[in-house]
């Protein structure tokens, strides 16, 4: 899913059968089986959250976002993964998928989804399953919770006749990405969760998210011939950028599953 391979059709609230658009940071528009998923939305401008700076806004607005028909948020307790814009268009959706501790902050309509647990849209088309995450190292000291930072949750999402789809949310742990890889079997499209994040105060400043070595790592872990990566760009905390994650894939010799189209435009499904 290269650039020669996916046509650079920008985001619309127009539905395709079936894509992958990153918007910004980690704000990824997924259109499956008639269904719009939109996972982690941070839709605010430029703004310093005291320990965390957005430098850019979204690739496209609301209106071409639309309505989603479901949320999907990996975490609540992070700006750069649900900011205020991006909470109230969250809780405006007739579904919000978002694990346990999350889902009660939140409230109504929030739906709680541990790992392994799957909810299934009403008509029966749509399947999405809460994955493991690890929000830092795997030595992280955990927090009163037992979380390594906080509990964060990945998705699968499957529908008859489309491809199964694997977002990340911010995981660092190739570990966890095999588990996912032998209990879901094969992923067609990986969007992944990037940046090398990295804050000073936590864990001795070692990434949060996957490197972009590490997000190589984990495509091929998983075998999926389309990748997407998001989490990458428009924030102060993101050490690793675009350029880095081409460089680490095409080492790895798999640039060409790498969707490069632009932020706010469709990666689409090779044909």
């Amino acid at each position: 899913m290269s650039s020669r391979e996916s046509a650079s059709v920008p985001v619309t609230s127009e539905r395709l059968a079936f894509g992958v658009a990153v918007v910004g940071g980690p704000t990824t528009v997924i259109d499956v089986a008639g269904h719009r998923l939109v996972c982690d939305p941070t839709l605010d401008p430029p703004t310093d959250y005291g320990y965390l700076r957005k430098l850019v806004g979204p690739a496209v607005d609301e209106g071409a976002i639309g309505n989603a028909d479901v949320v999907l948020v990996s975490h609540d307790l992070h700006p750069d993964n649900l900011d205020v814009a991006g909470r109230e268009f969250a809780l405006r959706a007739p579904v919000l998928l978002a694990p346990p501790t999350a889902a009660r902050r939140l409230g109504q309509p929030s739906t709680p989804l541990d790992p392994w647990s799957t909810w299934e849209a009403p008509d029966g088309r749509l399947r999405v399953t809460g994955v493991p995450a690890r929000h830092g190292p795997a030595d992280a000291e955990l927090n009163d919770e037992g979380f390594v930072n906080c509990e964060v949750i990945g998705f699968v999402i499957e529908a008859d006749g489309s491809p199964t789809t694997y977002v990340s949310g911010d995981n660092a742990s190739l570990e966890i990405v095999r588990e996912i890889r032998e209990r879901i079997g094969a992923i067609d499209c990986a969007v992944l969760f990037a940046g090398s994040a990295s804050v000073p105060a936590r864990f001795g400043g070692r990434p949060l998210t996957l490197t972009a070595e590490r997000a190589a790592a984990a495509a091929e872990v998983l075998g999926s011939p389309r990748v997407v990566v998001a989490h990458q760009q428009g924030w102060g905390h993101f050490t690793q950028g675009a350029e880095d994650t081409r460089a680490a894939f095409l080492a790895a010799g798999i640039a060409d599953r790498l969707c490069d189209a632009p932020l706010g435009h469709w990666c689409l499904p090779v044909t």
